[in-house]
């Protein structure tokens, strides 16, 4: 068993989170047998496993395990992310196994278990709570010595005894509340410390147990003045910071978890013998043979060599209608059966098909973001070394000037809590909050962290078609040529079925009545017998019609028995507001962009529709991932607008991106921000209002900076108390906080 105090000791950044805990809990026998059914092996001969990571916390944890792990022999491949905690390795050879990578990651001090991406949310979330519960102990802990201590700051004539009477119950509440609420500062100063690194949190405890120190000094000795209550408010203003960051920090990884969520677990393996067995998708090998029963996902890559079916591959396209399929077409992982079983042939184990690509090209994106640094990070950088050099010579020179050692003392703590990064810290979440309640009236949902800074830095816009700039829905539009009774006609057989099409027909009739005779033949349509007469209602092909090569618009047709087919004609319908926003959008001097995985032909008549001039039709998911970073490398912040799983990738590493409430749960995880309702003018309101929030940000930083250069002498020359300075300090958040408020009226 590893000592809970070793955990750290390779973290650049001293920091901790609650997945130490995990990892000091963690059996640390490495049994091959443990690891060895995680081990996949790929095509090319490489074997690979996937590990979840405990004990890493920033880029210098992810760079030493890369970097130690590659000096094992047969090592190929070492990659960890962050934001998932996932570390994928590959080798080739029989030196390296399971045990022994874990084995090595156990020498340098970091946990490893087979990966499972429900687990690693758990660890955020039970930090999360635990900040909670920190800074109300310290607001508790603040109110109730503010009540006790407002008599002594109110100049009250009041006996010695009385007042230190206050003190002695002021320390009381305070102690024991430092002690709990101040942990997550002493822990990560503390680690720090220990590995020769200095962090904010440094200076931070230093304050705190300085100011109750000093109190308790105070207090002994029966002085007039005690400084419990500026260390409880110094933590709870903290706190409050600390935990809306973690808060939105935890929406780093949730869209990879959501696709890890909808990769088939299990898959139906049909043995040498014919017999059927179900084993773990990871266990599928290339040239197994596996069996696809109506209703279920597809495990992995594969080739269809028996049966024909219609497959939703609207993760793949992200298109709505499903797809015949029959022998010698591939499918991917991901895709839903949705007719007749089918029997495939694999052509790629798990790791390698279509979904566990997307998941790793979302989890680099999000890697990506999670990387932004930050106005306040960035301003908060020479925080430390400054604070501590001018404590030490406001100490130093106090002492050299002739003045008491308790004199000395009282000045460097008022520089400490004067120059405490309250206002910094708040600079930019009381922006974000104010931000986020101003959208959400607007009928906007933002969710990462630094979304509104990236917002801020856009200036190319890329659209998605189906599902974004249109409903995805699609509706009749010949209904007046068809006339009431042909219409009803067919509305009796499409009434019966969850086809698209087949809805649109029933949604544009009405209410009414299925015909009790119906048939469904898979990828073709529909078929009944209806007053003698055989009604079909499909393809052209099914119905025996002749379909125009040049005409692009979704059709389907119906014929009464040796009559002549009717068409019926269908479009996707657009968004009510798309036309007017995107002009909207051209205005402000955006860049406009429309992508689609749709047949170029659809795709110019929407983008036609609409008044964009720049379209793109036939693209995948790497080809729209390969645009954004080609935009990205010519200087352009692209955001991405999209609804499908298959944007999910691109949602995930353009500079800001955002998807329609109906969108996938996936695309609507990888976001930056959600567009409630129909209507895209909330893309309008989010980027004008992350423009707003910028400068309001600006503008707090610079409060704080000037605040620092006017209170900070005066802590120097002695005219400052730490009580003075705790209130300053305080004066100071709530400046910053009153000058974010003004986002909410505009």
């Amino acid at each position: 068993m590893v000592e809970i105090n070793n955990i750290d000791l390779n973290c650049p950044s001293g920091q901790s989170t609650a997945q130490d805990i995990a990892r000091n809990e963690a059996n640390h026998d490495h049994d091959e047998t443990q690891f060895s059914p995680y081990v996949q092996t790929k095509a090319n001969g490489d074997q690979v496993i996937d590990l979840m990571i405990s004990g890493a916390h920033c880029s210098g944890c992810m760079a030493k395990i890369e970097r130690e792990l590659a000096t094992l022999p047969d090592i190929r491949i070492a990659r960890m992310n962050l934001s998932t905690m996932r570390l994928n390795v590959a080798w080739r050879g029989e030196q390296t196994n399971a045990s022994s990578i874990v084995a090595k990651l156990d020498d340098i001090g970091f946990g490893a278990k087979p990966f499972d991406m429900q687990m690693e949310p758990l660890h955020g979330k039970n930090e999360l709570k635990s900040l909670l519960r920190a800074m109300a102990v310290a607001g508790v802990a603040m109110a109730n010595i503010m009540v006790i201590s407002v008599c002594v700051w109110a100049g009250i004539d009041m006996g010695e005894n009385t007042r230190q009477l206050m003190h002695i119950l002021s320390g009381f509440i305070a102690l024991p509340a430092v002690a709990y609420a101040g942990q997550p500062f002493f822990r990560s100063a503390w680690r720090a410390l220990k590995n020769k690194q200095t962090n904010m949190d440094v200076p931070i405890s230093l304050a705190v147990l300085l100011a109750c120190a000093l109190s308790i000094y105070e207090t002994y000795h029966g002085n007039p003045d005690t400084y419990f209550d500026a260390a409880t408010m110094l933590l709870f203003l903290l706190l409050i910071g600390r935990y809306l960051d973690q808060r939105l920090r935890l929406k780093t990884g949730e869209s990879a978890q959501r696709l890890a969520a909808m990769q088939a677990s299990n898959a139906s393996l049909v043995t040498k013998d014919g017999a059927l067995t179900t084993v773990p998708a990871s266990m599928i090998k290339p040239d197994d043979i596996l069996l696809i029963a109506a209703g279920e996902r597809i495990p992995v890559d594969g080739e269809i060599i028996k049966g024909r079916s219609t497959i939703d591959t609207s993760i793949a396209n992200g298109e709505t209608l499903p797809a015949p399929f029959g022998v010698g077409d591939m499918i991917y992982s991901g895709m839903i059966n949705l007719g007749n079983p089918l029997t495939i042939k694999a052509t790629a184990v798990s790791s390698d098909s279509f979904l566990s690509e997307i998941s790793k090209l979302v989890e680099a994106g999000e890697q990506t973001k999670s990387k932004f640094v930050r106005i306040a990070d960035r301003a908060a950088r020479a925080y430390v070394p400054i604070v501590h050099s001018l404590a030490v010579m406001t100490f130093i020179g106090w002492l050299a000037a002739g003045g008491s050692l308790r004199t000395a003392t009282l000045n460097a703590i008022a520089v400490l809590i004067i120059t405490c990064p309250c206002a910094l810290g708040l600079a930019v979440p009381a922006v974000q909050i104010v931000a986020s309640g101003r959208l959400f009236r607007k009928g906007v949902l933002i969710k990462s962290g630094d979304a509104l800074e990236r917002l801020a830095k856009i200036d190319t816009i890329i659209f998605d078609k189906t599902g974004t700039v249109t409903l995805g829905r699609l509706a009749l539009i010949n209904a007046d040529i068809l006339g009431k009774d042909i219409l009803e006609l067919a509305a009796k057989l499409a009434r019966g079925s969850r086809h698209p099409i087949a809805r649109a027909i029933a949604d544009a009739s009405g209410q009414g009545n299925v015909t009790d005779t119906l048939e469904d033949i898979m990828g073709e349509g529909l078929r009944a017998k209806i007053d003698g007469k055989i009604i079909k209602l499909g393809s052209a092909d099914f119905v025996g019609a002749k379909a125009s090569s040049e005409d692009t618009q979704v059709e389907t047709w119906l014929r009464v028995g040796r009559a002549k087919p009717i068409r019926f004609v269908f479009k996707d319908v657009p968004r009510l507001d798309a036309r007017e926003t995107i002009e909207k959008l051209q205005g402000f001097g955006y860049q406009l962009e429309l992508l689609s995985g749709d047949t170029e032909n659809m795709t110019a008549q929407t983008a036609d529709a609409l008044g964009l001039k720049n379209w793109t039709g036939g693209v995948s998911p790497q080809d729209k991932l390969a645009h954004l970073e080609s935009l990205k490398a010519n200087g352009r912040f692209p955001l991405m607008v999209g609804d499908g799983i298959n944007d999910a990738p691109a949602l995930a590493s353009a500079t800001a991106s955002a998807s329609p409430a109906s969108a996938a749960d996936i695309s609507r995880a990888a976001a930056d921000i959600i567009l409630q309702g129909d209507k895209l003018s909330g893309l309008v309101t989010a980027l004008r209002t992350a423009k707003d929030a910028q400068k309001r940000v600006i503008e707090n930083l610079s409060l704080a900076v000037l605040y620092n250069m006017i209170a900070v002498p005066l802590a120097i020359f002695g005219f400052v108390n730490p009580m003075i300075a705790a209130l300053a300090m305080s004066g100071s958040s709530m400046l910053v906080t009153l000058n974010a408020l003004r986002l909410a009226r505009h």
